[in-house]
């Protein structure tokens, strides 16, 4: 016999879930990928409760697979959540919680359980994930895993109390099961995604009141036998966090689209626009203060031999390395950006001075004196710098640019002279010594 009240939760349901898809499709993630699947066992919950009503084995089958799909679901949101999902412990555990969740069902939904099983399936509950704690603990400890364990331990005593109650007590033990979930979904969803939007805001709610069914639903069966609720509206918070997480999805790929439109994509360092904002930013902070402000122009050298011997793709590991040393040497309130194809550019904000941003270069262009390996491959380049200090070389954004630029120039055509371009190629990047400026590396007049 056909329940069929839970086909239109199930034709929702796997609407929601197209939709779902065909968001994530457009940025997948790991965490995307394991929302959608969430989303599948919730449709295979309203699908499997379609037969809650077949006589025999296929009615306690389908009590069995409802409870535990919706159980697995909110498992799976946890995991998603957690930071440290990629840790062998965290998966141990997670299986852990999907296996005593599923025995735990299979034995409340037979008929006579023994007494002594649902006493060891309940203490499975703390007992699993906290052997897997205390066993994991020297190398890998967090907050949020012993808060999981605390919710579980409570869990596990809450059954013993409640499950040998006469009547009703398995009943209060599946809702209790099904309340501990999604509470630490909610949890979970709060630690990871702990910022002032819609999306967040939504899914936490809805979580929230995902757990309260479980707990308000019979206590209103238990004191309040009079009023009927009808099963749609159960079922509301299934779909308020569905809304909440198509948000949060959305609200990633904007964010997403927001850096690639102010990144290189290739370095992941600021592109030229938002090195102008920046830089425009600095030069009226400077103002305001009666600060100096740095700019350095860095061009590699010998790149264009690079991408003609050696290909593009071993010039982009270099333009990558490159990146990844710039920003490793400069404070985390200036700014490394690349302006151009092999050009470089470094915003140095207060407190500095020109033996400051002279010393940077420097040390910028030391950086590039060992050889660069990019895979197969071993790459020496050189570099050459250009400094203009704001406000003694220029007072305006454009001026201090030009300055800069020029003396970038000059450092360059003092490096590599008239030489012919194969001594250029095996040729160390040594470069002419000005009295206050280090080799490769001009100062503005």
């Amino acid at each position: 016999m056909v329940n069929w009240t839970e086909l239109p939760d199930l034709a929702a349901v796997g609407l929601l879930a197209g939709a779902f898809a065909s968001v994530a499709r457009r940025n997948q993630t790991l965490v995307s990928r394991i929302w959608l699947t969430g989303w599948l066992m919730i449709a295979l919950h309203f699908a499997a409760f379609l037969f809650l009503n077949a006589p025999g084995v296929w009615g306690y089958l389908s009590i069995v697979v409802g409870l535990s799909a919706l159980t697995w679901t909110g498992l799976l949101f946890m995991w998603a959540s957690v930071p440290y999902r990629q840790e062998s412990s965290s998966r141990i555990v997670l299986i852990s919680l999907v296996a005593a969740n599923t025995l735990y069902f299979a034995l409340t939904a037979a008929p006579s359980p023994p007494g002594w099983a649902l006493n060891v399936s309940a203490c499975l509950f703390g007992i699993l994930p906290l052997g897997i704690a205390l066993a994991t603990m020297k190398k890998f400890d967090r907050p949020l895993r012993w808060a999981l364990i605390g919710l579980y331990c409570a869990l596990s005593i809450f059954l013993l109390l409640v499950q040998h109650r006469p009547g009703n007590g398995l009943d209060y033990a599946q809702d209790a099961v099904l309340f501990t979930v999604y509470i630490g979904c909610c949890l979970h969803f709060w630690y990871a995604f702990r910022r002032a939007t819609a999306g967040a805001f939504i899914t936490i709610l809805g979580f929230l009141a995902w757990a309260s069914v479980f707990l308000v639903a019979p206590l209103m069966a238990a004191f309040l036998p009079s009023v009927t609720v009808e099963g749609e509206v159960w079922n509301l918070p299934k779909y308020v966090v569905a809304v909440g997480m198509i948000l949060l999805l959305l609200e990633d790929q904007i964010k997403h689209n927001e850096h690639l439109a102010l990144h290189d994509h290739l370095t992941g360092l600021p592109n030229r626009r938002l090195y102008q904002d920046r830089l425009a930013s600095a030069l009226e902070r400077a103002r305001r203060s009666n600060e100096h402000t740095a700019l350095l122009v860095i061009d590699l050298d010998r790149f264009k031999q690079v991408n003609d011997t050696l290909g593009h793709h071993v010039g982009d590991l270099v333009l990558q390395k490159v990146a990844d040393l710039f920003a490793s040497r400069v404070r985390r309130s200036d700014t490394v950006a690349r302006t151009g194809g092999d050009e470089f550019s470094v915003i140095l904000e207060e407190p500095t001075s020109r033996a400051d941003a002279v010393r940077v270069g420097q040390t910028l262009i030391e950086l590039l004196n060992d050889p660069l390996n990019c895979g197969e491959h071993t790459v020496q380049i050189g570099a050459s710098v250009g400094v203009a200090l704001f406000p003694e070389d220029a007072r305006e954004k454009e001026s201090l640019c030009i300055a800069a630029d020029l003396r970038m120039y000059d450092a360059k055509h003092d490096s590599l002279g008239d030489r012919d371009e194969r001594h250029i190629r095996s040729a160390p990047s040594i470069n002419r010594l000005e009295p206050q400026a280090p080799s490769g590396l001009q100062v503005a007049d």
